[in-house]
């Protein structure tokens, strides 16, 4: 491999998976040779948006008569992988060297390398097709970037809800304070049929809706991807035929009409972290929720949401060749794998682990969370592993964030298993990364942080008519 050389064995091994190559020592290499080989030449990748929005990222590569320079591609296909699941794009600039944008446009085509993320950010998403223009770094487009404030609505008589892949969630929410929280087990992405999906979501917000005097809005969260309200993509509608997906792509504005209410439905990354920046009172928060797959959020300094996708679980963070494979997207090494249930799976067999192969996976996850409890080794060592992924993920995730606070949550990080994760992440960093850990608060929730949970963070998203 033209690249292997940038790929660095961590300092800290993740006690199951001695392979794992991180993104940030990878990308810290091939910069440091590029300085090495004389500061290199100047990229700007620019990501347009349908709304017009741009986001802009520089960085350097190699001159193309330079040994290393092989690489190049390599190196700015996985930025730029990370930038399209951060931020989103339709129309992709490559402001630098012609090779570099002749690879990129090779790699996000139909039928190339990144078929997935050409058809999802340009069909599925942006619904226009995608492009990649290469460009001299000056051509590219200025920053445009769009915020909003959204939420922190308590009150009045609202219901919120969290939609996940293993469990959904609602809350009954008077003047902010819950009366009524239900969680009931679902395996939404097994079903074909869009009713199901409505019925069942219908049958949550009912279920609260029966607890309170009356109903005044409705705030929800979701994996997936949603615009002005409508169902984008969704891992949660995945088993839904095409031709029948756009019974789902209207069906909260269709909700939001029968209650006769308001009704806001934004990616759960976004509510979770609305949640952190509401408990912790302050700005600059990541969520990163660790349940069915890796869901994230950001709140940004200004205390806003900005249009961003924040899409982790699609963004890489381990660069070896022998990183394990994303089912979904065909993507290797991307943080659905590292960050979820999916990785629990994934090092259960290295751990000693065999799972039962009946029942659901949320029923899986418990079952190994139960041999963690017990002080099984193996199931010690999953957990531990996680933690020093983390470690360097958010080593990664400060590239491209300006972060004051990281939150952790989801059902991987009940019990034991956060401690575990948010000690492993702390101490890579605190070896590694120092002035990471001095400046970024990485934390679970407490108790506050519950109280401000994610239903009732969902359930202040709409603001009330006059």
């Amino acid at each position: 491999m033209s690249h292997e050389w940038m790929l660095v064995p961590p300092a800290t091994v993740p006690p199951l998976d001695p392979g794992f190559r991180p993104a940030a020592l990878a990308c810290k290499a091939f910069l440091d040779a590029v300085d090495e080989a004389g500061g290199g030449e100047r990229v700007v990748l620019g990501l347009e948006r349908s709304n017009g929005a741009v986001s802009r990222f520089e960085t350097r590569v190699f001159p193309g008569n330079h040994e290393k320079a092989a690489a190049n591609g390599f190196f700015v296909e996985r930025l730029l992988k990370f930038l399209m699941w951060q931020k989103g794009a339709c129309k992709v600039y490559v402001g630098g060297p012609a090779s570099v944008g002749i690879h990129i446009g090779d790699c996000y085509r139909d039928g190339g390398l990144r078929s997935f993320d050409y058809h999802f950010m340009g069909e599925d998403v942006y619904e226009t097709p995608f492009m990649v223009v290469t460009c001299a770094p000056e051509d590219v487009p200025p920053e445009n970037e769009r915020a909003q404030a959204l939420g922190r609505h308590l009150e009045g008589c609202r219901i919120g809800f969290d939609l996940g892949a293993s469990d959904r969630k609602v809350s009954a929410v008077i003047d902010g304070e819950a009366i009524l929280s239900e969680e009931v087990i679902w395996e939404p992405r097994k079903q074909s049929d869009p009713d199901y999906h409505y019925r069942e979501v219908m049958a949550s917000i009912r279920a609260a809706a029966e607890k309170m005097p009356r109903v005044d809005a409705i705030g929800g969260s979701s994996a997936g991807v949603y615009i002005n309200n409508r169902a984008m993509i969704a891992s949660l509608f995945r088993g839904i035929p095409k031709d029948r997906f756009h019974e789902v792509h209207d069906m909260f504005e269709r909700i939001g009409r029968e209650m006769g209410v308001p009704l806001v439905i934004v990616n759960d990354g976004e509510v979770t972290a609305l949640a952190g920046s509401m408990s912790l009172e302050d700005n600059g928060v990541l969520g990163v929720a660790m349940g069915s797959s890796e869901a994230g959020g950001y709140v940004n300094l200004q205390g806003n949401i900005t249009d961003w996708l924040n899409e982790l679980a699609f963004c890489p963070v381990d660069y070896s060749p022998t990183a394990p494979v994303d089912e979904w997207s065909r993507d290797f090494g991307v943080g659905a794998r590292y960050f979820s249930q999916q990785c629990v799976f994934r090092l259960a067999p290295e751990a000693g682990i065999s799972l039962p192969e009946d029942g659901t996976d949320a029923a899986k996850l418990a079952f190994v969370q139960e041999k963690l409890a017990a002080g099984h080794e193996g199931a010690v060592k999953i957990w531990k592993s996680m933690g020093v992924y983390l470690g360097y993920a958010l080593a990664h995730y400060a590239t491209f964030y300006d972060l004051k606070h990281v939150l952790i949550l989801g059902r991987c990080t009940s019990g034991q298993g956060g401690t575990l994760i948010l000690d492993g992440a702390k101490g890579v960093l605190e070896r590694e990364f120092p002035e990471i850990a001095s400046s970024v608060n990485i934390q679970l929730p407490d108790e506050k942080s519950r109280r401000v949970g994610q239903s009732i963070a969902a359930a202040s998203l709409p603001a009330l008519d006059g």
